[in-house]
């Protein structure tokens, strides 16, 4: 990722915390469930406003540090996670000593790295027989307003990666083995303002000139006003879980 992309979601940290769903403790506990029992030290890579850090937390013995390329992601994170030891740093290159993790995991972000060098430097960082294990939510377009939805805000690198219809799934390279991959389907309860601040997230937004983001908010709303979503109500925003796993040869 350019280093002006790596830094883009900063400005947008507000949107992204209210906007984007948490994971699935389940897909969660699932991801980590080959990592060595004698010792629980997980790194969240591309943490942002800590979604996924939120989770981890709850990994019985876990420690945690959170790592970011943007500041204004990590200074929303301390806000939401208090405590968690936070990094400015990437996949490609971490901030954190040899054999120092016993899992490194990212959620929305691998997509955004280059595979062959964060699978490198993840390795160095991750000790023999750890986790690097990646997850990402994405809206179930076999809902039609969903995926006249994503017509509206555009796919994202992310959904061709794991789901695109000649999608072969993340890369994972050596020193880390064989990828597994598992899937959990669930509905999120959400707002209108609350999709407002899902789509205002997403890279494809952030980068749109101010006529671009106007057109994409005028046809959001068209489509909200169809479905009659207005006010506190809410509609069941259909996602699945993909997450992937691999162990350090």
């Amino acid at each position: 990722m350019s280093a002006d992309r790596a830094t883009s979601f900063g400005a947008e940290a507000a949107n992204y915390e209210a906007g984007r769903p948490e994971y699935p403790f389940e897909a969660v506990a699932w991801m980590l469930e080959r990592m060595p029992a004698d010792s629980r030290r997980i790194a969240d890579v591309g943490a942002g406003t800590g979604k996924l850090t939120r989770v981890l937390g709850h990994a019985p013995g876990a420690e945690i540090v959170a790592v970011d390329p943007d500041a204004a992601m990590l200074a929303a994170l301390r806000q939401s996670v208090p405590g968690v030891p936070t990094f400015q740093g990437s996949a490609e290159r971490m901030p954190l000593p040899d054999a120092s993790l016993d899992a490194a995991v990212l959620g929305q972000a691998w997509h955004w790295v280059e595979p062959i060098a964060a699978s490198a430097e993840l390795g160095r960082v991750v000790r023999s027989g750890g986790v690097l294990g990646l997850i990402w939510n994405i809206r179930d377009e076999r809902t039609e307003w969903v995926r006249r939805l994503t017509d509206v805000m555009h796919s994202s690198p992310a959904e061709n990666m794991v789901n695109g219809p000649e999608s072969e799934g993340p890369r994972i390279a050596a020193p880390f083995g064989q990828v597994v991959t598992q899937r959990w389907e669930w509905n999120r309860p959400i707002t209108r303002t609350q999709l407002h601040q899902m789509a205002r997230s997403r890279s494809y937004l952030i980068a749109a000139s101010a006529d671009e983001r106007a057109e994409i908010t005028r046809q959001m709303d068209a489509l909200f006003d169809e479905l009659g979503l207005e006010g506190d109500s809410t509609i069941d925003l259909p996602y699945v879980t993909h997450v992937f796993r691999a162990v350090r040869d």
